[in-house]
C-alpha cells in the first residue's frame, strides 16, 4: 500500500517504521502546517493519529485523491464526527477510539457481563495515561462507557468532588495522568460483599500502531461505509 500518516510526533513515527516493516511504501508523514505540500499526492490510506484540528483537511484530501481513511485521533467533536460520516457515503473510513486487539474484546465482554451485574452492582471505571495526552477523559473511556450504558440510562458523573451526596443510579468515571503509561483502563462492578475488576494495561504504544496498520491493510479492499473495530474482529 502506499500510505500517508498524519502527524510528526511519537505515533507517526512508530505508524511510520511499522507500516515500512510491513513492507508498505510511506509517501509521507505531514501535519497541518505542511499539508499543502502533499495534497496533489495520491496514496491508498491515510492513517491519522494527530490531532482533530487536521480532520476536515483531512477528509478533503481523502475524498479528492479516493483514498481509504484510518482515523485513530481522540477528542472528536460532534462536527468531526459529521466529517467521518460524511466521507464514508464516498470513501472507505475506518475509526475507532482504541485499536488494540484486547480492548475490543474488552468491549464485548463488557456488552455481555454488564446486563447480568447491573440492577446488583454499580458500576465505576477508572483510567490512567502519560502526562502528555491532552484529553479527559480518554476516547477508550468514553467507548466502554458505551458499552456500560448502550441507551443513556444512567448519569455520567467525571470525577467527584464535595458533598456529592448518596450515590444515584450513576457511572463514575476517573482520569489519572501521569508518567509514561501507555494506557490503562479498569472497569469495575460493586456488588454487596463482593466486586469485580476488569483490566486492560497496555505497556506500548505499538500496540495501537499494530491496530492500525491491520485496519489500513483492511479498509483499502472495502466499499465506502464508516468501519469499526467490530468489522476487524468478524472478518
Amino acid at each position: 500500500m502506499k500510505v500517508l500518516v498524519i502527524g510528526k510526533g511519537r505515533m507517526g513515527s512508530l505508524i511510520e517504521a511499522t507500516a515500512q516493516s510491513h513492507g508498505h511504501e510511506v509517501i509521507g508523514k505531514v501535519d497541518i502546517f505542511d499539508s499543502e505540500t502533499i495534497l496533489n499526492t495520491s496514496c491508498d490510506v491515510v492513517i491519522d493519529f494527530s490531532h482533530r484540528d487536521n480532520v476536515n483537511w483531512v477528509c478533503d484530501y481523502c475524498k479528492k485523491q479516493k483514498a481509504s481513511l484510518v482515523m485513530g485521533t481522540t477528542g472528536l467533536q460532534e462536527q468531526h464526527m459529521k466529517a467521518l460520516e460524511n466521507l464514508s457515503k464516498t470513501n472507505p473510513v475506518f475509526f475507532s477510539y482504541n485499536y488494540s486487539y484486547g480492548v475490543a474484546v474488552l468491549r464485548k465482554a463488557l456488552e455481555f457481563i454488564t446486563p447480568l451485574l447491573e440492577n446488583e452492582f454499580d458500576m465505576e471505571m477508572v483510567e490512567k495515561h502519560h502526562n502528555q495526552k491532552a484529553d479527559a477523559p480518554s476516547g477508550t473511556a468514553m467507548m466502554l462507557l458505551k458499552a456500560l450504558d448502550p441507551n443513556n440510562e444512567y448519569k455520567h458523573v467525571f470525577g467527584r468532588e464535595g458533598m456529592v451526596g448518596k450515590r444515584q443510579k450513576e457511572i463514575g468515571i476517573s482520569a489519572i495522568r501521569g508518567g509514561s503509561v501507555a494506557g490503562e483502563h479498569t472497569v469495575y462492578y460493586f456488588g454487596q460483599d463482593e466486586s469485580i475488576s476488569i483490566t486492560h494495561n497496555a505497556t506500548s504504544r505499538q500496540i495501537f500502531v499494530n491496530g492500525a496498520i491491520k485496519a489500513a491493510q483492511f479498509i483499502v479492499n472495502q466499499n465506502p461505509g464508516l468501519y469499526s473495530m467490530d468489522d476487524l474482529l468478524n472478518q
